[in-house]
């Protein structure tokens, strides 16, 4: 079967992306989740939180990486299942969990682009669970796809299955004054190319005032992610912002009702002033953490869409 466009453009973006995450396999979970350097995994409980309100006996990580949320699941007494794009990825989380008296057969290596992705080797058709998650993959996938992630994941679900899926929040730009709050405002809200077309005569003008607006913002920061070896740094694949507006609509289009979206990692302050009082700013950024706190939709750099299968 001859592949479209868009699933080759998918392909060779999923391809860069499983690069990028290859030398990561047996460090990802003590660099982020366990370093001191690392902003606290607040996520982690959010997740609990909710999966312990819910119930659910079934559990899908969609986009597991070395089981980073499945380890930490083992004592809800739910049945845990997990994939990813990663082949290293696979192989740590089936190392971790089967530690735990996890099957090897219950981790495999898929993409949540692919709906056969979303059951095991050999399992029947009919398999459904009772809860999903997916963290760290919404920013990777193109933006055309994501309606197709939403509904994949509904897909895997029991009617009235909890789904919690992770993004990266765009409106976060509004507060941070760096070269993503120049983006936001350049490509989102001021749309750079349709008002230069109309400018006409005005055209050099405009660009010198939008070339004097970007003074207003610290262009160098963040600094770029790459990568440890020769593969691709985490800046230097696909790795988008969403809209937590835009993001909650769709994912009700996609099948999901009593939709909330949940902040965390939220910032006392633009990131660019944490290094001038470092400790102050972790402890205060972490008083903040209450995920259904308006000011999420500006202080926060992460959102959980929380909803429950129609």
């Amino acid at each position: 079967m001859t592949k479209t466009p868009a699933k080759s453009k998918n392909r060779a973006v999923e391809n860069q992306v499983a690069k990028c995450y290859s030398t990561w396999g047996t460090t990802y979970f003590r660099d982020y989740y366990q370093s001191k350097n690392a902003y606290p995994p607040v996520h982690q409980d959010l997740v609990k939180r909710e999966l312990k309100r819910h119930g659910a006996k079934t559990l899908l990580d969609a986009g597991c990486g070395p089981a980073s949320m499945l380890r930490g699941l083992r004592f809800f007494g739910t049945k845990r299942y997990g994939f990813d794009l990663t082949p290293e990825m696979v192989d740590e989380a089936q190392r971790v969990l089967g530690r735990q008296g996890v099957p090897s057969s219950q981790v495999w290596l898929g993409s949540v682009l692919d709906p056969q992705s979303y059951r095991p080797a050999g399992a029947a058709r009919t398999l459904r669970y009772e809860s999903a998650i997916c963290f760290g993959v919404l920013p990777h996938i193109p933006a055309s796809a994501d309606r197709e992630v939403f509904t994949n994941l509904r897909g895997s679900l029991k009617r009235g299955g909890l789904a919690l899926v992770e993004a990266r929040n765009e409106l976060f730009s509004l507060f941070t004054a760096n070269r993503y709050s120049h983006a936001f405002m350049k490509d989102r809200l001021i749309r750079e190319d349709g008002l230069l077309k109309r400018a006409g005569r005005q055209k050099s003008k405009i660009q010198g005032a939008l070339k004097a607006y970007e003074n207003f913002f610290r262009m160098d920061l963040p600094s770029i992610r790459k990568g440890k070896q020769d593969e691709p740094g985490y800046d230097e694949v696909l790795s988008r912002l969403h809209n937590p507006l835009e993001a909650r609509e769709q994912f009700a289009d996609a099948g999901f009702k009593n939709v909330r979206v949940l902040f965390y990692h939220y910032h006392c302050l633009p990131p660019l002033f944490e290094a001038s009082a470092p400790d102050f700013f972790r402890k205060e950024s972490l008083l903040l953490e209450e995920p259904e706190d308006w000011r999420g939709y500006f202080m926060a750099s992460a959102f959980v869409l929380a909803g429950t299968a129609a």
